[in-house]
């Protein structure tokens, strides 16, 4: 057999980045099955000398895990819905509609794109505290669904820019109104790529900080990562706990992307190739 140092070369790097990705997850489970003074010990890459699978139990307990599971799970769905909702409307009328000002309006949605979150903060208080909508869930969804408003028209854009308009004006001839056309043909064929904004909206806001650390003080409306300071006290943290916690706090995400992964590789490239 031939030797080819590039095909080899390719092989080594992708087996090198294979380990770079998996080995932060493989650490982190080690790290929530030992105790605080194994962690201490600074020994890294040293296995468990005791397993410690209680932590996973006080993590469950002291974390408020099933409390701030469900709030996860309600903003993140809503959020999910509205985005869907709101990006597959704004990417049909852009790319199927013909109107003076479409290009201009595209191009304020990929701007959004350049906007950190960061900056947007106080403006935002401001108006949720004028309007009373601080301290509820849609204090969270609404600039949750901002945000992701402009990655999710921009990939929907792209992939019904290549569906061909006969069948809408097939449709059309036989007496089918836009909403029409809009829920029977638009959307079914578009699976792919609203299935990408799915997973990619749920990434990005399943453990989201900032926003939910800033727009909500009560308790009972914490999200997961939350959690992770219920161990932490003025004269001790445990940090076995919290490696656990963010073990569970973490699996939804990684068992979605593992089962969906290949949905994201196609609804990305859905539309690249017309036709």
């Amino acid at each position: 057999m031939k030797f080819q140092p590039v095909k080899w070369l390719v092989f080594l790097l992708l087996a090198v980045l294979v380990v770079t990705q998996l080995y932060p997850l493989v650490w982190l489970l080690l790290y929530s099955l030992k105790t605080n003074d194994e962690i201490l010990s600074g020994k890294f890459f040293a296995l468990p000398t005791e397993w410690k699978w209680s932590n996973y139990r006080e993590a469950y307990t002291g974390g408020h895990y099933l409390s701030y599971l469900g709030n996860s799970v309600l903003v993140t769905c809503a959020t999910m819905v509205g985005v869907i909702v709101l990006s597959a409307m704004v990417a049909y009328a852009i790319t199927r509609f013909r109107f003076r000002y479409g290009a201009s309006v595209m191009g304020v949605f990929l701007v959004g794109m350049m906007i950190p979150m960061q900056a947007t903060l106080l403006p935002i208080m401001k108006i949720f505290k004028a309007t009373h909508v601080l301290g509820t869930y849609w204090a969270l969804i609404l600039p949750y669904i901002a945000f992701q408003l402009p990655i999710s028209i921009f990939i929907l854009s792209g992939f019904m820019r290549s569906i061909p308009h006969e069948m809408e004006e097939s449709a059309f001839m036989d007496g089918a109104g836009v909403y029409r056309i809009f829920r029977s043909i638009i959307l079914p064929i578009s699976i792919p790529p609203v299935m990408t904004v799915c997973i990619l909206t749920f990434i990005s806001i399943w453990n989201e900080y900032i926003m939910a650390a800033t727009f909500t003080s009560s308790e009972s409306m914490k999200t997961l990562p939350f959690g992770i300071y219920s161990f932490v006290s003025q004269y001790s943290v445990n940090y076995g706990d919290i490696g656990a916690y963010m073990v569970m706090g973490a699996a939804p995400v990684i068992l979605i992307y593992f089962v969906l992964s290949n949905r994201i590789t196609k609804g990305m490239v859905a539309g690249a190739v017309k036709g």
